[in-house]
């Protein structure tokens, strides 16, 4: 051990993440996308009861490009993750990064009293997590 002190998700999380609901078409996701300039975009609860939805530009070039399908025929929830694994803002990035080895995932919301507050993802982790890079 050498005694370097980890950061915490809420260190290195995306704050500003974009909300999209599940009947929203993979062509309108993808101007939404480019428009806010993201790689991802949750997909919102129906209500209290359901869990939020995770859909990334992979999933879109593997689900509907790939496959040759027309991404104005194809909803977000045909091809999204759901449920998502979330994270707490106050988790070691250490633990997340070992969270996202154990569950083969990239990228996770973070949620705090029910709502989600931001997004990390490895690149994150590695970037603006690492303590001794300014």
């Amino acid at each position: 051990m050498t005694g370097q002190k980890w950061g915490c998700v809420r260190d290195c999380m995306k704050k500003e993440v974009t909300e999209v609901d599940g009947r929203t078409d993979v062509l309108s996701a993808m101007k939404i996308m480019k428009q806010v300039g993201a790689t991802s975009l949750i997909v919102k609860r129906r209500d209290e009861n359901d869990e939020y939805g995770l859909l990334l530009f992979s999933d879109i070039a593997r689900k509907v490009i790939g496959q040759d399908r027309a991404p104005e025929r194809v909803n977000v929830h045909e091809i999204m993750a759901k449920p998502v694994v979330t994270v707490r803002p106050d988790m070691n990035i250490r633990y997340c990064a070992r969270l996202f080895e154990n569950f083969g995932i990239g990228h996770a919301p973070v949620e705090e009293d029910g709502k989600i507050i931001g997004m990390v993802s490895y690149y994150r982790l590695a970037l603006y997590g690492l303590p001794n890079l300014d």
